[in-house]
């Protein structure tokens, strides 16, 4: 029999966040395929009860909790002992948690000290012949790979935009609270406050629901035979500005600066997709100026609606990539687009 342990985290609102409630789903279907397993809630963080209530009705036998003002931020040392403390509480035999940046950085070194195995960017989770198995990629998403292992307990942190969010009723629950104890001395690092670039620079945003993918056709000379890189620069930055939504890049157009070639200045290798860089999941994904270099396409294979704009009805990167191709220059499109959204915005 499988126990199967839910790890989570509170947001600092108190709430669960997306990919929390993600992994909440993946644990249901998982343990409803392995007979006679059970599912226990663990979660840290400062306030806890309104999170559980919310994932109440999700069929967890047991809930555990580990609450604290001392746990509402990130911070290794006391994340790791309640990570730890909650683990020896349940003596679980599977791990399902979130890869959230808080947890990807404390839960494998935690889980180590009590005997437990981590695999990090899991991309799904599968029961086949009655056995877990699991869905990694390696080699920057170029390599996938169906992994199993015995060593329990076996800790697996999931992507975020692999499953639905849970969405069951909230429910009141019975909830178990361990009592950790945190010397001062572990309380020395602390968050002081968060800062954040200028709105104009801000452009990873992984959340969004829109992923713009800038390719290096905006540094190239355009139809009067000049490089309008300003221009380029402000109709990206508008568009960013007024839908929120993130910026990504090519291999291609982020290399150029070293060439000597003109470069968009708030390029840099964390806008990358594909090839070396991530592999982004947006719901929607709108594609400018890009070039048909296949292995560009693998950060784009996650996103659900994917459209292109670009001069060239045959370019290798839309055909068959694209769900819409709009066979038009991306500068007067772009220019169009940012009028509507400011003359809508202006009207609310």
């Amino acid at each position: 029999m499988e126990k199967i342990l839910v790890l989570l985290h509170t947001e600092p609102d108190g709430s669960i966040c997306r990919g929390g409630l993600e992994v909440l789903n993946a644990s249901i279907s998982v343990k409803d395929q392995l007979d006679g397993s059970e599912l226990v809630i663990g979660i840290v963080g400062n306030n806890v009860k309104s999170a559980i209530n919310r994932v109440g009705s999700c069929g967890a036998k047991s809930f555990i909790a580990v609450e604290g003002e001392q746990f509402a931020q990130p911070r290794y040392c006391t994340d790791a002992v309640a990570i730890e403390s909650i683990m020896k509480a349940v003596n679980p035999s599977i791990v399902l948690a979130p890869a959230t940046i808080r947890w990807n950085r404390v839960v494998p070194g935690a889980v180590y000290r009590v005997g437990a195995v981590a695999d990090t960017h899991i991309t799904g989770v599968l029961i086949k012949d009655g056995i877990l198995k699991a869905n990694r990629w390696y080699y920057r998403q170029r390599i996938e790979a169906l992994i199993h292992r015995t060593q329990r307990p076996w800790v697996l942190l999931i992507e975020s935009g692999v499953f639905k969010p849970y969405e069951g009723a909230p429910a009141d629950v019975q909830i178990e609270f361990i009592n950790v104890e945190t010397p001062e001395t572990v309380l020395q690092a602390r968050v002081v406050g968060h800062r954040e670039p200028p709105v104009g620079h801000q452009t990873i945003r992984p959340d969004a629901k829109l992923l713009f993918v800038a390719g290096a056709g905006w540094t190239k000379k355009q139809a009067d035979g000049k490089v309008h890189i300003e221009e380029a620069e402000k109709l990206i930055l508008d568009f960013l500005n007024l839908t929120r939504a993130s910026l990504g890049s090519s291999k291609s157009l982020v290399d150029i600066g070293s060439e000597g070639q003109a470069v968009l200045s708030f390029l840099s290798h964390l806008n990358q997709i594909g090839q070396t860089g991530s592999t982004p999941r947006h719901p929607k994904g709108l594609a400018t100026c890009c070039h048909g270099e296949e292995p560009h396409t693998v950060g784009w294979r996650f996103i659900n609606e994917r459209r292109a704009i670009n001069l060239d009805p045959n370019c290798g990167w839309a055909r068959g990539k694209a769900d819409v191709l709009y066979v038009a220059d991306a500068f007067a499109v772009m220019r169009k687009v940012n009028e509507s959204l400011s003359a809508s915005i202006g009207k609310k």
